[in-house]
């Protein structure tokens, strides 16, 4: 692999201290070599020259769905449980390999150019052969699992399982796709029981004890009052203690969403260092509600971002989350409920904890995996500069990433995807417009 030099920028490094260096990040192998100065003898097969600009670690987002990138604009001004039954749900079941590979490449498209190289994403009930393989090849760093859905009111034929098949299904994908060979190993596996609502007690208890042995486990939990009550109703129990009841909690474990969540549970979530993804536009859109995220991290609890799915955010913008995190808890908890360091943290420390991978990225240090962004500082609304996470957070937009480098590999230069990424924007945005309007007339029937 090429010894790269990103030169002359200001490191935000994200490292315990919080470094801001002006200097270098040299990257050698797929990983960090030397941070602030080349180390000595270090000659760059490629120099990209960052003056004026800020380097980062890439964004990573925790909680995505991939699958539901071609029903942007179709399923808006609904709450959750009537959102899903009458649009994701029918628009899942739709959805066949052609289209998969469409939603993967448009949502790759998107999330790099926007400066996010990782991701914790759900897929649907199916095709995800199709979505890994699209994810993998666009050069994205991505965990990954199919939906579990063997039980729930509402579920369309298409997307109800067994489930014993959903079981082998999943752990025959997390054989097949999460190897060191596959994709230069940057895919990893989690289990995706879609919520409790969706899954039944067997098909859960089965999850929590590969949970046990090692696997990572991705779901939602107390999304919605709605759905919460439903839970309260079936169990007898709220949906964060019941989870963690069965075993579904601990480090190996992302909860998304954990708007309400009652004080033992959030004292559950912190002894267990279960990991909370806060999606802020999700749950604005679905009046799903704000989640207590100052609450949460005075607690001590594992807290990282994600934009959800294009339907119930309608992007997959990174800089947004990020800036909307930091802002949104102010009004009720105080301006320095989020700092805008803390939010920073939850997008790339917090990230990189939620997929499982806290000591390879998530920040700029010699020896971690080479995942770094570069933002351009000298557009109008980012000049003059000043502290440098006030900046990126309050200030930047997902439109100043300059430069995107996954693995070492760089697969966005100066604002277009390069050869690496696989992806040719022009052609996966008219694939998407044409599948996008297959798959609805799908649903239509």
């Amino acid at each position: 692999m090429k010894r790269l030099e990103i030169r002359g920028g200001r490191v935000v490094t994200m490292d315990g201290d919080r470094r801001v260096l002006d200097g270098a990040v040299c990257v050698e192998g797929g990983r960090i070599a030397a941070v602030g100065a080349p180390p000595p003898g270090f000659v760059a097969d490629e120099v990209i020259d960052a003056a004026g600009c800020f380097v980062l670690p890439g964004l990573v987002q925790a909680h995505t769905h991939v699958c539901q990138t071609l029903c942007r604009g179709g399923a808006d001004d609904l709450p959750l449980l009537e959102w899903l039954r009458e649009r994701i749900w029918p628009y899942e079941a739709a959805l066949d390999e052609r289209a998969m590979r469409a939603c993967a490449r448009l949502a790759a498209a998107e999330l790099l150019l926007g400066g996010t190289t990782a991701i914790l994403d759900m897929g649907t009930v199916h095709e995800t052969d199709a979505l890994a393989d699209e994810l993998g090849a666009s050069g994205l760093r991505a965990v990954f699992g199919k939906a579990m859905m063997d039980h729930g009111e509402g579920v369309p034929a298409g997307l109800r399982e067994t489930t014993r098949a959903s079981l082998d299904e999943s752990d025959a994908l997390a054989r097949r796709w999460a190897r060191p060979e596959v994709h230069g190993g940057r895919l990893g596996y989690a289990y995706a029981p879609r919520f409790v609502l969706s899954c039944s007690d067997g098909l859960l208890a089965e999850v929590a004890a590969r949970c046990r042995e090692g696997a990572r486990v991705h779901t939602h939990a107390s999304e919605q009052l709605a759905e919460v009550a439903l839970v309260r109703a079936r169990f007898h129990a709220d949906n964060v203690a019941w989870l963690d009841g069965v075993g579904l909690g601990g480090p190996r474990v992302a909860l998304a969403h954990c708007v309400h969540v009652t004080d033992e549970e959030r004292a559950l979530l912190a002894a267990h260092g279960t990991n909370v993804v806060h999606c802020p536009s999700s749950n604005l859109k679905l009046a799903s509600g704000i989640a207590p995220i100052p609450e949460l991290l005075a607690a001590g609890v594992s807290v990282a971002l994600g934009a959800d799915g294009a339907p119930c955010n309608n992007n997959l913008d990174g800089f947004l989350e990020l800036r909307l995190a930091a802002l949104l808890h102010k009004p009720r908890a105080g301006a320095r409920a989020v700092p805008a360091w803390t939010a920073l943290e939850l997008a790339t420390r917090g990230g990189a904890r939620a997929l499982g991978l806290g000591d390879e990225i998530g920040s700029l240090e010699p020896g971690k995996l080479a995942d770094v962004v570069v933002v351009d500082g000298r557009a109008p609304h980012l000049v003059p500069g000043g502290d440098a996470a006030a900046t990126l957070v309050y200030a930047a937009r997902s439109s100043d990433v300059r430069d995107v480098i996954v693995d070492g590999r760089v697969l966005v230069r100066r604002g277009g995807l390069t050869a690496d990424s696989g992806l040719d924007r022009e052609e996966v945005v008219a694939r998407g417009v044409e599948e996008a309007r297959r798959v609805a007339g799908r649903v239509r029937g």
